[in-house]
């Protein structure tokens, strides 16, 4: 047998033997754990530095003494300074784009995450507040009260004097009685002032809503909000308040009896939800096609149970009074301004939120852009950042914050938070379903994991899967890019061509850990 003929006949055995296939795995890197499906890599922490100094510091005090994710402390002191000022400024962000400075903001946290723990401590204040605007209205209130109730006697009586009154006196007594009813009215009783709100149906909203100068905060460590609004208790669905309260439209209500109107309402929402909540509002009637999901500023932390310290220490005093007395003092010195501030942007601000959205733009591509697929949450992006930064702005500045320009430092922070809120948005909407590449992605990660498949060709898979999902091996690709991204697959190099005709399918090879967990 000739050299030749005897290094053909090797090679053949090793190749029946799949020889080229071992030693190209022996020579592959090891795998690394791969990221869940729905979830693009590991998620940013928030960004706990964007905020100004007294806020980050409660914040990080708070989360290590509760042992929780510093993304929940963080989110409810948004939602706090959103209470603070939410419906007392607005931003001028330019021409008559205005942006009011209230948010809704929803972090996801599994059972035992101490969620009512956290709000307690970045909420106090508020209620504090709240309490010291009620003892100032008090003795207002009192007084109007009483001189309501005289003057309603007058006007019962002048009533009843015009009602008896003959001749030429009667003009006169008509004159006296309709003065003293106008009087009545003219006495206006002030209302207990009231900044938070947690468990409470649509319509009761409403109604403190229009009693508190359309402004109004639901603060709760639950979500059960979500199923009053999907109509548990009145069988319909009842967005218009949230939808209207969000964008600072006019809201008018009408019930028997009288009609209750507020011109500029400005809702604020601080919610911290099991995660299993997330995917019940997708499919909520209404809740995405009306655009409540996309006014949402999302959060999913992930868990530290079981990791916890046992005996962590507490918030230090000085830390706990600044954030004390500084959220106060933005409360109640804001509480008063029935016109609401108008912020502006320096120019070196505008400029650089002009190159922000520059960017936000490509991003909506339909299909190039990583936002394509939840234009609804992603179109209200731009001005939700506007709306941070306000908010962020009156912070640092609590005094006088309406007499400065916003700073290009503090579009800077908002930009930061807003892509930590977009990384979080894309996970939800993963979560919920709304990425169709993520869902295409599961049905090979199904198909991989019922079959206990350890390598595939594209065509392999092509041939295996529904024909009604993936009609051309086109659409296949982004499934198996996503795979890859996350670890589940690793493409092997391409063969080299032996000769004429169609190059060979390219192949992958599957994570270990696929057949052991589900997606």
């Amino acid at each position: 047998m000739t050299t030749i003929t005897t290094v053909r006949a090797a090679d053949a055995i090793l190749a029946n033997l799949g020889a080229a296939d071992q030693l190209a795995q022996l020579h592959q890197p090891a795998w690394e754990t791969p990221a869940p499906l729905g979830q693009r890599g590991e998620l940013p922490p928030f960004p706990v530095d964007a905020l100004p100094s007294w806020v980050a510091d409660h914040t990080r005090a708070v989360a290590e003494e509760t042992q929780t994710p510093l993304d929940l402390a963080g989110c409810v002191a948004l939602a706090a300074l959103s209470t603070a000022a939410g419906g007392r400024a607005v931003v001028n962000v330019r021409g008559s784009w205005t942006e009011p400075v209230n948010l809704f903001v929803l972090v996801a946290m599994p059972p035992g995450s101490r969620k009512s723990a956290v709000f307690r401590g970045m909420t106090a204040p508020l209620l504090r507040a709240e309490k010291a605007l009620a003892d100032r209205v008090g003795p207002q209130i009192t007084e109007a009260e009483v001189a309501r109730r005289l003057a309603v006697d007058v006007a019962e009586k002048a009533a009843r004097t015009a009602s008896a009154a003959r001749g030429e006196a009667a003009p006169e007594a008509v004159a006296e009685a309709q003065s003293a009813a106008l009087t009545v009215e003219g006495i206006k009783v002030p209302v207990l002032p009231r900044l938070v709100a947690d468990d409470i149906t649509p319509e009761t909203a409403a109604s403190l809503l229009s009693e508190q100068g359309g402004r109004l905060a639901i603060l709760s460590a639950e979500g059960g909000i979500f199923a009053t609004l999907a109509g548990r208790y009145s069988g319909t669905p009842n967005l218009d308040l949230f939808l209207k309260g969000h964008a600072g439209d006019a809201l008018i209500i009408d019930r028997r009896g009288r009609t209750e109107r507020v011109d500029d309402a400005a809702l604020t929402l601080g919610l911290a939800v099991q995660p299993e909540i997330i995917a019940d509002i997708a499919t909520m009637p209404g809740f995405r096609g009306k655009g409540l999901l996309g006014r949402i500023l999302y959060s999913l932390p992930k868990s530290n149970i079981g990791y916890r310290r046992i005996d962590p220490p507490p918030v230090p005093e000085h830390v706990a009074a600044r954030y004390d007395a500084n959220l106060q003092q933005l409360t109640v010195g804001m509480h008063d301004w029935d016109d609401p501030a108008r912020l502006l942007l320096s120019p070196d601000a505008a400029e650089v939120f002009t190159e922000h959205r520059r960017t936000t733009e490509t991003r909506l591509r339909p299909h190039s852009g990583d936002l394509g697929h939840i234009t609804d949450w992603a179109g209200k992006f731009d001005g939700a950042v506007m709306r941070i930064a306000g908010l962020l702005h009156l912070t640092a500045h609590v005094e006088d914050g309406w007499r400065r320009p916003i700073s290009a430092e503090t579009v800077h922070a908002a930009i930061t938070l807003g892509q930590y809120f977009t990384a979080h948005a894309l996970a939800t909407f993963d979560a919920m379903g709304a990425d169709p590449d993520v869902e295409a992605a599961r049905t090979v990660h199904a198909w991989l994991h019922r079959t206990h498949t350890t390598r595939f060709t594209v065509r392999e898979a092509f041939t295996a899967l529904p024909r009604s999902r993936f009609r051309k091996v086109a659409e296949l690709e982004p499934a198996l890019d996503l795979l890859e991204q996350l670890g589940w697959i690793r493409r092997e190099p391409d063969p080299p061509r032996t000769g004429p005709g169609r190059r060979p399918s390219p192949a992958y090879a599957v994570h270990p850990n696929l057949h052991q967990q589900g997606s």
